[in-house]
Parts: structure tokens; sequence; C-alpha cells
């Protein structure tokens, strides 16, 4: 998606939507190494948070005032965390200044410097959760920004796709209403991220112990008497005690997940009725969205009558990012390449 108009043969006319730089196979594969690392990046820092390894390491940037500490307990987690988110910041860096040497595209080369910026910020916040003992505001913003981090690694890579090029030769059409549902269940998935964080980094994720059931009851009524059940169930395995707020929390991250759910279901039928040229190939994604949520359905109920078992916690994570990438990713192969285009597709 571009910001430029589509030549029509008119002289003067200018289409950036065709590209103007050479196909670069090395670079392609870049991008994606990028993206992938950025998602076993998250997996790490799940790990970080379901193992409560955040302060295994006291000191930012150096960890216990060294470089490689001993990788026992929790410094395994936490220090491995911040080798990872290294390498990563390095595959960005890297990738910001390829794309200013090689692309011709200003579009790209911005998203390419705004990623640098953001896994900078990243690693800033970072630091400032362990400096200042993890204030909840700033851990969750760690948290969501790295999602945000993935859609930008996932937006360069498709930039940098054989599809793209492939979509720039064929009649440019819009589906108004697949593409407005597509930003719906985009926009639904980042909330339900930023829900989750919150709970997570609330300790809030046995703020309601079962499943399907909650605290007994098929429809939670928030009272005194609820809490004290929630509260005699964390006291018998060792649990601190938990407010109110724990609890919305929880239920709104669950049934946030339902609306979720519906929505998927509006993409897929507006997908199966689609007439847009690449119709295939948005039917194999929404077909792998599907199946991801069905998996992530599986995980968070896994979560719970685990007890918040560390890997089992952060594949939940892991796999929410996952389908927010896939989701993204559908929407870049629905959306005109025009950005004249996508904002006519709104209008329906």
């Amino acid at each position: 998606m571009t910001t430029s108009g589509t030549s029509t043969g008119r002289p003067g006319s200018r289409d950036l939507s065709r590209t103007d730089s050479q196909d670069n196979p090395w670079l392609r594969r870049y991008t994606k190494v990028t993206a992938i690392a950025t998602l076993f990046l998250i997996f790490a820092g799940g790990m970080v948070t379901s193992t409560g390894s955040g302060l295994s390491v006291p000191d930012w940037p150096l960890s216990y005032g060294t470089l490689f500490p001993p990788m026992i307990g929790g410094v395994f987690y936490e220090h491995g965390h911040r080798m990872i988110a290294t390498c990563v910041g390095f595959l960005t860096l890297c990738l910001a200044i390829w794309l200013a040497l090689a692309e011709v595209r200003k579009w790209v080369k911005v998203v390419g410097f705004c990623a640098l910026g953001a896994v900078v910020l990243q690693g800033v916040l970072g630091g400032i959760t362990v400096l200042f003992y993890l204030p909840t505001p700033v851990s969750v913003a760690h948290g969501v920004l790295a999602q945000t981090f993935f859609l930008m690694t996932i937006f360069l890579a498709y930039s940098q796709s054989v599809e793209r090029r492939r979509r720039q030769e064929m009649p440019e059409a819009r589906d108004g209403r697949l593409q407005a549902a597509a930003i719906l269940m985009l926009a639904g998935i980042y909330v339900q991220l930023i829900l989750g964080a919150v709970m997570r980094h609330t300790g809030s994720g046995l703020a309601v112990y079962d499943f399907p059931t909650m605290a007994g009851q098929w429809w939670p009524t928030v009272n005194e008497q609820f809490l004290a059940r929630v509260n005699d169930w964390r006291f018998e395995h060792g649990l601190d005690p938990i407010a109110q707020i724990n609890v919305l929390y929880h239920l709104a991250h669950r049934f946030w997940a339902v609306i979720l759910v519906i929505l998927a279901g509006a993409v897929n039928m507006l997908a199966l009725r689609c007439r847009l040229p690449q119709k295939d190939s948005i039917l194999r994604i929404v077909f792998g969205i599907d199946a991801v949520i069905a998996t992530q359905v599986l995980l968070g109920i896994a979560t719970v009558l685990t007890g918040k078992g560390p890997v089992t916690t952060s594949l939940h994570v892991v796999t929410g990012a996952a389908l927010l990438g896939l989701t993204f990713l559908l929407l870049l192969r629905i959306a005109p390449l025009r950005f004249s285009v996508f904002m006519k597709g709104l209008s329906i």
C-alpha cells in the first residue's frame, strides 16, 4: 500500500505502487528472518514473566555488572531475553541501513527507521521495568510495544515480497466490507493483547481459577461472595489474595475473546464471498487464522487449568502475537496498494 496514484498513461503520472527498486532476494529473506526473530523474542519475554524472572538481574544495561553472568535460575530467562533482544536490535539496525541504501520507496525507508526507533524505545522500557521494579504501566507498555514492533517487521517483509510485486501487475480492486472487517478484527486482537498484558502484569491470570465455569458460576456475579471463593482457592494453593479489579481484568480478557471469535466468523464469511483477484491467497491466510484461533483458545484454557504453567502461558502469549501478525498480513493482502483506494474501501 502506497500513497501515490496509479499510472494512467497520462504524461507526468507516476505510479509508486509499481516498485522502482530492483528485486532483492537477500533483502526479502532478511526481512523475514527479522520478523521470525521478533516472534521468538516475544516468546522469550513471555518466559521471563511466566517464570517470575523479571528481577532476577537487578541492574541494567549490564547484568550483575558483566556482559555474561552465570546463566542459572531466573538469570537464564532474564539475561537470555536481553541477549535475544540485542540480536533483534542489531538485525533491525542493519535492516534500516540496508533499506536506506537499497530502497527508492520513501515510505519503506520511513517504516524501517520507525522500526529502529521502536526497538530502541523497547530496550529502554525494558531497562526501566528492571530499575523501577516492574511498574505495571511500563511493563504493559513494554509488552504492547513488542507487538507493535512485530507488525512493523511484517509490514517491511510484505513490502519486499514476491506476492506484492505480482499484485502490482494485476488490476486493482477493493472489497470494502472485507477490508473493514479485517481492520475491526485487527483492532480487536490488539485490544485483547492489551487486556492480556494488563492481566499478566497485575497478577490476574488466576483471578478466575476454573473453566468453563467462573468460580463455579456459568455467569459470574462479581460480589463479595465471588471474591471470597476465589481467595479461598488461592489461599489453598499458596497464592496471595486479590481484589475485585483483578477479577474484572481476567473476565474482560475472557469475554473479549468471544467477541473476537464472532469477528473471525464475519471475516470468514466475507472472505468466502469476495471476488478479489488474490482470493486464493486471502482464503489460505483466513483458514490459517482459524487454526491459530482454535490453538489460542485451547492454550488459554490450558493456561488456567495448569495454574499458569510457564511454557503453556508463554505459548499463549506468542500465539496471540502470531494471530495479530497473521491478521495484519491478511489486511495487507486485502488492501489496495494505493492509499487513496484503500481509504475509499472504508466508505462502505
